[in-house]
């Protein structure tokens, strides 16, 4: 019988995905009679990628997945949290033996989900009140299809295109048409009308309008053929076919409005980033992204020991010691200091501050709620508009 070639979830929570080094680290210090050594690692992002500031915290569900019954006790942010440079994102105790396997595997979930989960919300944030969808799942192996949907979607996407993504997360997906179907067709009216007649009425009717002719003619011919049934019409324009976008959503929203149609939307896909997101924000109505935020910069979190049995110790580079870090919901500023030395009060503005490592696993039981994914998206959208309340402060 044929299969994938991926892991499946018994060999990662068993520490087979792993790199030799861990596994002989521990073969290591059995033989020395060091397996009790405890530790506590901490896991951070010293740089990110250029342009920068801030990320998104996401994959923590998988860690508890790995960790859970482990002699180990987690801290972390929550799963959504913004977070910054140098500050640790979670906090792994216990006996290093017990845990130093899951080195490779963590660290993998964490840094996949948490970067598509932040150039998602960057994108949002670019677009602000207007909607992205992520077409992104041709993108990626099949198989991990529904961890990139669920990164992208709490990380501020509006809704998501897979199938079988959107009944893992409890979604309704949300799409169009493809360009094949009016190629089949050989007329777009044909397929434009087809699509209208067959499909329930909750479904909005979005005319893909590129395939063969102008952009301006196309929609008008969507607007004269659909008339108040269609809701918008979606450029998907190749590159090399690709004028100035900015440009042929101005001029077709003018012919639009002056033919009678100004009720219908125009939605931008193929090949939209942040940038261009920014560019088109106040004239197009809402954007389809995939590979952007498929295959965003990588968000660098590691994995480094700061504590040997009670003892501040790391490498160098790296500052050593258990930490927590201290949020100020009110000025959105944030504070490290060592895990010892509490801190209550902001020193901006005076307001109370809140510990942001929160206790995840004790002694491998899960301690905390994990929240479900559209609860994790409405935090992550909060915090986006405290930025940019704090950024027009500044």
């Amino acid at each position: 019988m044929r299969s994938f070639l991926v892991a499946d979830f018994e060999e990662v929570v068993e520490g087979k995905v792993t790199d030799v080094y861990f596994e002989r680290a521990k073969e290591v210090l059995d033989k020395e009679g060091l397996s009790d050594t405890n530790v506590v690692a901490e896991v951070h992002s010293y740089s990110l990628p250029r342009g920068y500031e801030w990320a998104i915290l996401a994959g923590v569900n998988d860690v508890v997945a790995m960790l859970e019954g482990k002699p180990v006790d987690v801290y972390s942010m929550p799963e959504g949290t913004l977070f910054r440079p140098i500050q640790p994102v979670m906090n792994i105790e216990g006996p290093y033996t017990a845990f130093c396997v899951f080195e490779t595997a963590l660290l993998g979930a964490l840094r996949h989900a948490t970067s598509v989960a932040t150039k998602a919300a960057r994108c949002k944030r670019a677009a602000g009140d207007k909607q992205v969808i992520f077409f992104g799942a041709r993108s990626v192996h099949p198989s991990i299809t529904p961890l990139v949907d669920r990164a992208a979607f709490i990380g501020g996407c509006d809704g998501i295109s897979n199938v079988y993504g959107a009944k893992v997360l409890g979604l309704t997906p949300i799409g169009t048409i493809p360009h094949s179907l009016i190629v089949v067709f050989g007329d777009q009216v044909k397929a434009w009308k087809a699509f209208d007649k067959h499909m329930p009425p909750e479904i909005p009717r979005i005319a893909l309008c590129d395939t063969w002719f102008d952009e301006r003619v196309e929609a008008l011919m969507a607007a004269e053929s659909l008339g108040a049934r269609l809701y918008g019409v979606r450029f998907d324009t190749p590159g090399s076919r690709r004028g100035d976008m900015r440009r042929i959503v101005e001029e077709t929203k003018w012919a639009l409005k002056i033919k009678g149609y100004e009720h219908v939307k125009v939605i931008v896909s193929g090949g939209i980033d942040e940038e261009s997101i920014t560019r088109l924000r106040d004239v197009a109505d809402g954007f389809g992204v995939g590979t952007a935020i498929a295959f965003p910069p990588s968000i660098d979190l590691s994995m480094d020991i700061v504590e040997v049995n009670g003892e501040p110790k790391s490498k160098r580079g790296k500052l050593p010691g258990k930490k927590q870090v201290y949020r100020c919901w009110s000025c959105f500023k944030d504070y490290m200091t060592p895990a010892s030395q509490q801190l209550d009060k902001c020193p901006s503005c005076g307001s109370s501050l809140e510990p942001m490592l929160k206790p995840l696993l004790l002694n491998g039981k899960l301690v905390a709620e994990l929240k479900e994914p559209k609860e994790i998206r409405s935090y992550v959208l909060k915090q986006l508009k405290l930025l940019d309340a704090s950024l027009a402060r500044a």
